[in-house]
């Protein structure tokens, strides 16, 4: 049985959370020698030069650049001023399956709509259904929703913001597939126009 989500993601925790095997690029204004570029281990910290190991891992950029700020501005800067962009998106990824045209994993980089998952994959195919089911885990149980991608584009109903590791499947429209196999295999001659 399909159940629908209540609320599919907190609007509050739209920043993207950083992870194992994120890349960072760290710019630290007017000190080229700490500008780097590093990536985030299994664990989910990094190794900073002056600042040591710091705890990355489900941080924001901004939480990133606040810890690394405390920790140069302590001893080593005074009232240094630091970027933290996510370079690569490694960790936090989406899986799209069924009928669409690149059917795989979607990286995450922010939040992604079921939508934008969807146009990532390529848009949906000719026999697409026009619903699409997410299925998430939640507190150790799989949970499911299943959405009308029609009423999702015409504004009928929201279009709802998808996690880190859940899976997207649009199943095939039995009409749409019958209709396609009928044609595709009635010879060219047997096709006449109905007028």
């Amino acid at each position: 049985m399909v159940q629908t989500y209540t609320a599919m993601a907190d609007p509050a925790s739209k920043a993207y959370k950083i992870g194992p095997l994120d890349v960072l690029d760290i710019t630290v204004f007017k000190v080229p020698d700490l500008t780097k570029t590093v990536r985030v281990s299994e664990a989910g910290t990094i190794n900073f030069p002056l600042v040591g190991e710091i705890e990355a891992g489900g941080k924001t950029a901004r939480e990133v650049e606040q810890m690394l700020t405390k920790g140069l501005g302590t001893k080593y800067l005074q009232n240094p001023q630091i970027s933290v962009f996510v370079k690569e998106h490694n960790s936090q990824r989406i899986t799209v399956e069924g009928a669409v045209k690149k059917p795989g994993v979607v990286p995450m980089a922010g939040g992604v709509s079921l939508l934008q998952a969807i146009a990532q994959s390529g848009g949906l195919d000719d026999v697409a259904a026009s619903t699409a089911v997410v299925f998430r885990m939640t507190n150790g149980k799989r949970l499911a929703a299943k959405y009308d991608i029609a009423d999702i584009r015409a504004g009928r109903a929201e279009d709802p913001q998808l996690q880190s590791g859940d899976v997207v499947i649009v199943p095939t429209s039995d009409v749409k597939e019958g209709i396609n196999m009928v044609v595709k295999f009635l010879p060219l001659a047997t096709i006449i126009p109905l007028l």
